[in-house]
Protein backbone atom coordinates (compact mmCIF):
# COMPACT_ATOMS: atom_id res chain seq x y z
CA UNK A 1 0.00 0.00 0.00
CA UNK A 2 1.41 3.19 -1.03
CA UNK A 3 2.51 5.91 1.43
CA UNK A 4 0.89 9.59 1.62
CA UNK A 5 3.73 11.84 1.67
CA UNK A 6 3.52 15.44 2.99
CA UNK A 7 3.88 18.22 1.15
CA UNK A 8 5.27 21.38 1.99
CA UNK A 9 3.11 24.18 1.55
CA UNK A 10 0.13 21.12 1.48
CA UNK A 11 -3.32 22.24 2.27
CA UNK A 12 -4.67 19.88 4.89
CA UNK A 13 -8.03 20.84 5.77
CA UNK A 14 -10.15 23.95 5.82
CA UNK A 15 -12.75 24.61 9.06
CA UNK A 16 -15.35 27.00 9.35
CA UNK A 17 -15.43 28.58 12.70
CA UNK A 18 -17.91 30.77 14.29
CA UNK A 19 -17.55 34.37 13.12
CA UNK A 20 -18.40 37.50 15.80
CA UNK A 21 -18.92 39.82 12.66
CA UNK A 22 -21.69 39.82 9.88
CA UNK A 23 -19.93 39.17 6.12
CA UNK A 24 -16.74 37.68 7.80
CA UNK A 25 -15.99 34.43 7.10
CA UNK A 26 -13.41 32.55 10.04
CA UNK A 27 -11.51 29.17 9.29
CA UNK A 28 -8.86 27.23 11.04
CA UNK A 29 -6.59 26.08 8.31
CA UNK A 30 -4.09 22.99 8.56
CA UNK A 31 -1.51 23.06 6.40
CA UNK A 32 2.55 21.31 6.12
CA UNK A 33 5.78 23.28 6.60
CA UNK A 34 8.84 20.74 6.84
CA UNK A 35 6.52 17.86 7.15
CA UNK A 36 4.96 19.29 10.52
CA UNK A 37 1.39 19.87 10.46
CA UNK A 38 0.95 23.28 11.52
CA UNK A 39 -2.26 25.80 11.71
CA UNK A 40 -3.53 29.10 10.98
CA UNK A 41 -6.95 31.89 11.45
CA UNK A 42 -8.21 32.55 7.95
CA UNK A 43 -10.23 35.45 7.53
CA UNK A 44 -12.12 35.62 4.28
CA UNK A 45 -14.63 38.91 3.42
CA UNK A 46 -18.33 37.44 2.61
CA UNK A 47 -19.44 38.92 -1.63
CA UNK A 48 -17.66 39.01 -4.89
CA UNK A 49 -14.12 38.09 -5.19
CA UNK A 50 -11.24 37.04 -5.04
CA UNK A 51 -9.58 39.56 -3.45
CA UNK A 52 -6.13 40.26 -2.05
CA UNK A 53 -4.64 38.63 0.74
CA UNK A 54 -2.75 39.43 3.70
CA UNK A 55 -0.50 37.19 5.85
CA UNK A 56 0.14 38.73 9.45
CA UNK A 57 2.62 37.51 11.45
CA UNK A 58 2.16 37.74 15.14
CA UNK A 59 5.09 38.70 16.99
CA UNK A 60 5.48 36.94 20.69
CA UNK A 61 6.24 33.09 21.49
CA UNK A 62 3.46 30.17 22.40
CA UNK A 63 0.62 31.72 24.56
CA UNK A 64 2.24 35.39 24.76
CA UNK A 65 1.24 37.41 21.62
CA UNK A 66 -1.35 34.64 20.13
CA UNK A 67 -3.16 35.82 17.16
CA UNK A 68 -6.51 37.29 18.29
CA UNK A 69 -9.15 36.82 16.04
CA UNK A 70 -10.58 40.46 16.35
CA UNK A 71 -7.48 41.84 15.40
CA UNK A 72 -7.43 39.88 11.93
CA UNK A 73 -11.43 40.20 11.55
CA UNK A 74 -10.44 44.01 11.59
CA UNK A 75 -7.97 43.46 8.96
CA UNK A 76 -10.60 41.70 6.66
CA UNK A 77 -13.03 44.31 7.30
CA UNK A 78 -10.56 46.41 5.10
CA UNK A 79 -11.33 43.91 2.10
CA UNK A 80 -8.38 41.68 2.04
CA UNK A 81 -8.44 38.13 2.23
CA UNK A 82 -6.35 37.98 5.82
CA UNK A 83 -3.92 34.73 7.21
CA UNK A 84 -2.77 34.20 10.65
CA UNK A 85 -0.30 31.58 11.01
CA UNK A 86 -0.14 30.38 14.54
CA UNK A 87 3.49 29.00 14.17
CA UNK A 88 4.54 25.28 14.63
CA UNK A 89 3.72 24.14 18.01
CA UNK A 90 0.41 26.42 19.12
CA UNK A 91 -3.15 25.41 19.13
CA UNK A 92 -2.76 22.04 18.08
CA UNK A 93 0.30 22.26 15.35
CA UNK A 94 3.03 20.20 14.83
CA UNK A 95 6.72 20.95 16.76
CA UNK A 96 8.41 23.81 18.50
CA UNK A 97 8.85 27.01 17.48
CA UNK A 98 11.87 29.11 17.83
CA UNK A 99 11.45 32.86 17.52
CA UNK A 100 11.59 33.07 13.30
CA UNK A 101 14.72 30.67 12.92
CA UNK A 102 13.05 27.65 11.38
CA UNK A 103 9.69 28.44 12.29
CA UNK A 104 10.09 30.73 9.37
CA UNK A 105 9.16 28.32 6.97
CA UNK A 106 5.56 28.36 8.93
CA UNK A 107 5.45 31.99 7.20
CA UNK A 108 7.22 30.64 3.58
CA UNK A 109 4.39 27.51 3.21
CA UNK A 110 1.48 29.96 4.29
CA UNK A 111 2.77 31.52 1.11
CA UNK A 112 2.29 29.00 -0.99
CA UNK A 113 -1.00 27.88 0.89
CA UNK A 114 -2.61 31.29 0.49
CA UNK A 115 -1.55 31.45 -2.93
CA UNK A 116 -3.59 28.60 -3.53
CA UNK A 117 -7.20 29.59 -2.38
CA UNK A 118 -9.70 30.39 -4.59
CA UNK A 119 -10.61 33.57 -2.86
CA UNK A 120 -7.69 35.09 -3.83
CA UNK A 121 -6.37 37.14 -6.71
CA UNK A 122 -3.19 35.51 -8.04
CA UNK A 123 0.20 37.13 -7.36
CA UNK A 124 2.64 38.43 -4.45
CA UNK A 125 1.31 38.19 -1.15
CA UNK A 126 1.92 40.98 1.34
CA UNK A 127 2.83 40.91 4.69
CA UNK A 128 2.17 42.40 8.18
CA UNK A 129 4.78 41.61 10.28
CA UNK A 130 4.36 42.61 14.12
CA UNK A 131 7.39 42.61 17.44
CA UNK A 132 8.92 39.29 16.05
CA UNK A 133 6.83 38.61 13.59
CA UNK A 134 8.64 41.51 11.60
CA UNK A 135 11.59 39.88 11.46
CA UNK A 136 9.46 36.56 10.05
CA UNK A 137 8.39 38.98 7.62
CA UNK A 138 11.24 40.05 6.60
CA UNK A 139 13.24 37.27 6.40
CA UNK A 140 10.37 36.01 4.31
CA UNK A 141 10.74 38.99 1.73
CA UNK A 142 14.72 38.19 1.72
CA UNK A 143 14.40 34.82 0.95
CA UNK A 144 11.36 33.55 -0.24
CA UNK A 145 9.26 34.50 -3.40
CA UNK A 146 5.87 35.38 -4.08
CA UNK A 147 6.58 38.41 -1.32
CA UNK A 148 5.64 42.18 -1.04
CA UNK A 149 4.90 44.64 -0.02
CA UNK A 150 6.02 44.02 3.74
CA UNK A 151 4.85 46.50 6.68
CA UNK A 152 7.18 46.31 9.99
CA UNK A 153 4.78 47.06 13.07
CA UNK A 154 6.46 47.96 16.57
CA UNK A 155 8.79 45.28 14.83
CA UNK A 156 12.43 43.79 16.03
CA UNK A 157 14.94 45.23 13.57
CA UNK A 158 18.58 43.90 15.30
CA UNK A 159 17.90 40.86 17.81
CA UNK A 160 21.13 41.22 19.59
CA UNK A 161 19.23 44.65 20.61
CA UNK A 162 16.71 43.06 21.70
CA UNK A 163 18.85 40.81 23.79
CA UNK A 164 20.62 43.39 25.33
CA UNK A 165 17.36 45.99 26.06
CA UNK A 166 15.02 42.69 26.92
CA UNK A 167 16.70 41.80 30.19
CA UNK A 168 13.63 39.61 31.09
CA UNK A 169 13.82 38.15 27.72
CA UNK A 170 17.33 36.86 27.86
CA UNK A 171 16.62 33.52 29.59
CA UNK A 172 14.42 32.74 26.91
CA UNK A 173 16.58 33.73 23.78
CA UNK A 174 19.59 31.72 25.51
CA UNK A 175 17.50 28.69 25.40
CA UNK A 176 15.23 29.09 22.21
CA UNK A 177 18.09 31.10 20.19
CA UNK A 178 21.15 30.60 22.08
CA UNK A 179 24.22 32.49 23.53
CA UNK A 180 24.67 36.29 21.73
CA UNK A 181 28.31 35.58 21.78
CA UNK A 182 28.57 31.76 21.11
CA UNK A 183 25.56 31.77 18.30
CA UNK A 184 26.40 35.81 16.88
CA UNK A 185 24.85 34.22 13.70
CA UNK A 186 21.98 33.12 14.68
CA UNK A 187 21.08 36.20 16.01
CA UNK A 188 22.54 38.32 13.15
CA UNK A 189 19.75 35.80 10.88
CA UNK A 190 17.52 37.42 12.78
CA UNK A 191 18.11 40.90 12.40
CA UNK A 192 17.09 42.53 9.10
CA UNK A 193 18.62 46.00 10.13
CA UNK A 194 22.05 43.99 8.76
CA UNK A 195 21.01 42.88 5.76
CA UNK A 196 17.84 45.41 4.47
CA UNK A 197 20.04 45.60 1.41
CA UNK A 198 18.86 42.44 0.61
CA UNK A 199 15.17 42.80 0.08
CA UNK A 200 13.49 43.94 -2.71
CA UNK A 201 10.07 45.08 -1.52
CA UNK A 202 8.50 48.39 -0.64
CA UNK A 203 8.62 48.54 3.78
CA UNK A 204 6.14 50.84 5.40
CA UNK A 205 7.21 51.08 9.64
CA UNK A 206 5.06 51.72 11.92
CA UNK A 207 6.14 52.03 15.46
CA UNK A 208 4.93 53.98 18.67
CA UNK A 209 7.46 56.39 20.14
CA UNK A 210 7.15 55.17 23.44
CA UNK A 211 6.77 51.66 22.99
CA UNK A 212 8.28 49.68 26.02
CA UNK A 213 8.72 46.19 24.39
CA UNK A 214 10.43 46.94 21.47
CA UNK A 215 12.62 50.31 21.41
CA UNK A 216 12.31 52.74 18.98
CA UNK A 217 15.83 52.56 18.05
CA UNK A 218 14.56 49.72 16.27
CA UNK A 219 12.87 51.25 13.45
CA UNK A 220 14.99 53.98 12.83
CA UNK A 221 18.13 51.47 13.03
CA UNK A 222 16.23 49.81 9.79
CA UNK A 223 14.71 52.57 8.42
CA UNK A 224 18.71 53.82 7.70
CA UNK A 225 18.94 50.48 6.72
CA UNK A 226 16.93 51.14 4.15
CA UNK A 227 18.12 54.19 3.25
CA UNK A 228 21.70 53.66 3.05
CA UNK A 229 20.68 51.17 1.09
CA UNK A 230 18.70 53.04 -1.60
CA UNK A 231 15.25 51.07 -0.75
CA UNK A 232 12.21 52.25 -0.75
CA UNK A 233 10.11 53.11 2.38
CA UNK A 234 7.84 55.01 4.33
CA UNK A 235 8.05 55.42 8.14
CA UNK A 236 4.93 56.25 10.15
CA UNK A 237 5.89 57.05 14.19
CA UNK A 238 3.11 57.38 16.94
CA UNK A 239 4.08 59.77 19.20
CA UNK A 240 3.86 59.00 22.80
CA UNK A 241 2.48 55.10 21.60
CA UNK A 242 3.40 52.17 23.29
CA UNK A 243 3.87 48.85 22.05
CA UNK A 244 0.22 48.33 21.54
CA UNK A 245 -1.83 51.11 20.28
CA UNK A 246 -5.42 52.25 21.66
CA UNK A 247 -8.27 51.33 19.73
CA UNK A 248 -8.98 54.59 17.96
CA UNK A 249 -5.43 54.84 16.88
CA UNK A 250 -5.04 51.61 15.87
CA UNK A 251 -7.92 51.68 13.67
CA UNK A 252 -6.06 54.91 12.28
CA UNK A 253 -2.76 53.38 11.84
CA UNK A 254 -4.89 50.28 10.16
CA UNK A 255 -6.54 52.41 7.79
CA UNK A 256 -3.15 53.51 7.08
CA UNK A 257 -1.50 50.48 6.56
CA UNK A 258 -3.84 49.29 4.17
CA UNK A 259 -4.19 52.68 1.63
CA UNK A 260 -0.47 52.00 1.61
CA UNK A 261 -0.90 48.15 0.61
CA UNK A 262 -3.68 49.01 -2.09
CA UNK A 263 -1.30 51.73 -3.37
CA UNK A 264 1.49 49.36 -3.75
CA UNK A 265 -0.36 46.94 -5.19
CA UNK A 266 -1.78 48.89 -7.82
CA UNK A 267 1.20 50.39 -9.01
CA UNK A 268 2.60 48.03 -12.21
CA UNK A 269 5.64 45.56 -10.74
Amino acid sequence: MAQFVLQDGQLLSKEQIRCFMKHISLYILTYVSQGLKVKGLLAVPDGSGPLPAVIYCRGGIKRVGMVRKRRIVSMAQRGFVVFAPYYRGNEGGEGREDFAGEDRYDLFHAIDVVQGLDEVVPGPVSLIGFSRGAVMAMRAAREYSGVGPVVVWGGVSDMLDTYEQRVDLRRMLKRVVGHPKKQVEAYMDRSPALWAKEVHTPIYIVHGTKDSQVDIGHARKLANALEEAGKPYTMALYAGLDHRFPRKEDEKALDDVFAWLKEKLEQPR
